[in-house]
């Protein structure tokens, strides 16, 4: 069975979010699968998705402090600038994370590990709503 369906998700503010839930909400096939994949990709250049830990929320507040560090705004060398200081540095994250994600499935649900999440890193100060396409393979 192959099913995809593009989900949106709700607007946040720059940083890293936990989105694992909304995620789950939003595919009601997800629990008729008993062994299959799941594939999630983000149609944006400006926002990433990533697995990381899903129980302390200063993982996310750590992982944005360090990449604004790596990938800081208003660098001179910076020729794409007329859509705002945290553009190119979006466009620089997001690369450097990736815009997708393969999952298994197991029993209905995401396998993840007892301490992983889904994260939607937003890399915009305002990036909006987000979307996801979602393919999901399995029996």
């Amino acid at each position: 069975m192959w099913i995809q369906t593009t989900i949106e998700l709700k607007p946040r503010g720059r940083g890293f979010h936990l989105i694992t839930s909304e995620i789950e909400q939003q595919i009601t096939e997800l629990s008729s699968i008993s062994v299959g994949l799941a594939h999630l990709f983000i149609q944006h250049t400006s926002a990433s998705l990533t697995i990381n830990e899903n129980a302390d929320p200063t993982v996310r507040s750590d992982m944005e402090a360090h990449f604004n560090h790596f990938v800081p705004e208003r660098a001179p060398y910076y020729q794409h600038t007329y859509e705002g200081d945290d553009d190119m540095p979006a466009h620089i994250k997001a690369s450097v994370l990736g815009n997708s994600l393969t999952l298994p499935i197991s029993n209905g649900r995401f396998n993840l590990g007892t301490w992983q999440g889904i994260y939607l890193g937003e890399h915009r100060d305002f990036g909006g709503s987000r979307r996801i396409v979602i393919t999901l393979q399995g029996e």
